[in-house]
């Protein structure tokens, strides 16, 4: 099996809703995302999935997040901006967009970093 990630970074603002202690307020952060994507063999030329287009796919979401307060957008307007919602909204949005890629990778695990030292994972 092999695998290939990509990361990138942006910074939005959230509170928790129904939390209680300093999240419950609004604040920010400088959110980091990753996402891993596996398959079992290699396109001809020995490529997996190209990474620019990963994030060319992956930028164009952050796009929709990126210096936004998050309880503001789309599903976060409806469901709490925790980063475990992040990382699951992340999967599936990327799913949706590399599933008609001819050998699509199976997204293996996206990963979202609230801070340096604290993340949530959400493997299918």
């Amino acid at each position: 099996m092999f695998q290939v990630s990509v990361e990138e970074t942006f910074s939005a603002g959230h509170a928790l809703r129904g939390y209680r202690g300093k999240c419950e307020n609004p604040h920010g952060h400088n959110y980091r995302v990753r996402v891993i994507v596996e398959g079992p063999e290699l396109d001809s030329i020995g490529l997996l999935y190209d990474f620019s287009q990963m994030k060319h796919v992956l930028r164009d979401l952050i796009g929709c997040v990126d210096h936004k307060f998050l309880n503001d957008q789309p599903p976060f307007d409806a469901i709490n901006p925790s980063a475990e919602n992040m990382a699951k909204f992340f999967y599936d949005e990327v799913s949706g967009k590399i599933a008609g890629a001819p050998n699509a990778p199976r997204i293996a695990s996206v990963t979202v970093w609230e801070t340096d030292e604290t993340s949530a994972t959400y493997t299918p």
